[in-house]
C-alpha cells in the first residue's frame, strides 16, 4: 500500500509534466501557475488512496486524479476572484497577476480540461464517473451560493451552515473517494460507504479551518490568524456564538460585526475572547469529533483487509490533528 507522502510526490510530479504548450498563451500560463504553486492535493490523493484498496498500478488513474485536482483549483481560482483575494498559499492570485477576465476564462479552460482528464477512465465505467462528478461540479455551485448568500444574513443556522460546508467542500471529498472506489473494482456498497468517509472527513475537514483561524499558530498555519473574523464570515464558532451568548456579549459581538471603521487586532482579540468565555474551541472540536467518528465508523465497514485500510486511516488522523 502507498503512504499518502508517496502518493503526494507521484500527482506532483504528474503535474508538473502535465503539457499547456498551446496558444493563446495568456489563457494557458495562468492554469500553469495556478497547478504549480502547491497545495496539499488532498483529493487526488484520496481518490488514488481508495483506488490502491483494491489495485496497485496507481498510473492507471493519475490522468483522472488530476483531473480532481484540476477541477478543486478551478474552483479555488473562481473563488479568489469573487472574495476579491490579493494572495493564495502566500502567492498572489491569478486576478492580481493577470485580470478579472483572464481569471474567469482561465477558470473556465480549468473545469473543461478536468472533465477531459476525467473522462480518461475505462469506458464501462465513464458514464458513471461523469455523472457523479458533474453532480458533484453542481452541488458545489450550490454551496458555494449558499455561502454568499450566507454573508448578507446574520440568522444563518447551525443546520444551514453545516448543510452548506457539506455541498462546497465535503461533496468534493466524498466523490474524490468514491471515484477511486468505483474505478478500483470495488463493490457499490464499499463505493457508497468510502463516499461516506469522504462526506463526514469533509465536514469536519473545514469545521477544522474555521477553528484553526481562531486558535492557530499562523507560523504553522501558514497565514494571519482571523481573517474570517475580519470580514465577518459566517463560520460556525461565529454562529455557535451569535447562539449562545449572553446580552452583554450578544451586543458586543454585533457591535463588532456592524463596526465599519476599527482596529483589526482589537476586533480580532475581542471577539475571540468572547469565543474563549463561551468555551467555543471545545464545543467545535466536540462537533468535529462527531463526523471524524462517522468517517472512522464507514471506513471500518469497507470489505477490504483490516492492514490495507491503515494508511487511508492515517491520512484522515492527519488531516483532523493538524495545525495547517
Amino acid at each position: 500500500m502507498f503512504a499518502a507522502s508517496e502518493l503526494l510526490d507521484i500527482v506532483n510530479t504528474h503535474l508538473s509534466k502535465m503539457d499547456f504548450d498551446r496558444s493563446p498563451r495568456g489563457l494557458y500560463e495562468p492554469i500553469k501557475y495556478v497547478l504549480s504553486i502547491g497545495g496539499k492535493r488532498i483529493r487526488p490523493v484520496l481518490m488514488m488512496m481508495a483506488y490502491n484498496l483494491y489495485k496497485n498500478n496507481i498510473s492507471e488513474i493519475l490522468s483522472c486524479a488530476a483531473g480532481i485536482e484540476m477541477y478543486h483549483n478551478y474552483t479555488l481560482l473562481h473563488d479568489d476572484l469573487m472574495d476579491k483575494a490579493d494572495t493564495r498559499r502566500g502567492k498572489k492570485t491569478v486576478h492580481k497577476i493577470w485580470n478579472d477576465n483572464v481569471a474567469i476564462l482561465s477558470g473556465d479552460a480549468m473545469l473543461l480540461l478536468a472533465y477531459r482528464h476525467i473522462s480518461d477512465c475505462p469506458s464501462e465505467k465513464q458514464k458513471e464517473i461523469l455523472d457523479l462528478f458533474g453532480f458533484t461540479a453542481l452541488e458545489i455551485c450550490e454551496g458555494q451560493q449558499l455561502d454568499m448568500e450566507f454573508e448578507l444574513r446574520d440568522d444563518v443556522s447551525e443546520v444551514e451552515y453545516l448543510e452548506m460546508i457539506r455541498l462546497k467542500t465535503a461533496v468534493l471529498l466524498a466523490a474524490s473517494l468514491k471515484i477511486g472506489a468505483l474505478l478500483g473494482g470495488a463493490s457499490e456498497k464499499d463505493a457508497d460507504l468510502l463516499y461516506d468517509v469522504g462526506m463526514n472527513l469533509g465536514v469536519a475537514f473545514q469545521l477544522k479551518d474555521d477553528l484553526l483561524d481562531i486558535y492557530g499558530n499562523p507560523v504553522i498555519f501558514g497565514k494571519k490568524i482571523g481573517g474570517d473574523i475580519l470580514c465577518n464570515k459566517k463560520t460556525y464558532i461565529l454562529i455557535k456564538a451569535l447562539k449562545l451568548a449572553n446580552a452583554n456579549q450578544s451586543f458586543e459581538l454585533m457591535e463588532w460585526i456592524n463596526a465599519v471603521s476599527y482596529d483589526p487586532e482589537e476586533k480580532i482579540a475581542n471577539m475571540t475572547r468572547i469565543y474563549t468565555e463561551l468555551g467555543l474551541k471545545t464545543i467545535c472540536e466536540r462537533k468535529m469529533e462527531i463526523y471524524y467518528q462517522q468517517a472512522s465508523d464507514s471506513l471500518a465497514r469497507v470489505q477490504v483487509a483490516e492492514d490495507s485500510k491503515k494508511m487511508l486511516m492515517a491520512m484522515i488522523d492527519n488531516l483532523m490533528f493538524r495545525e495547517m
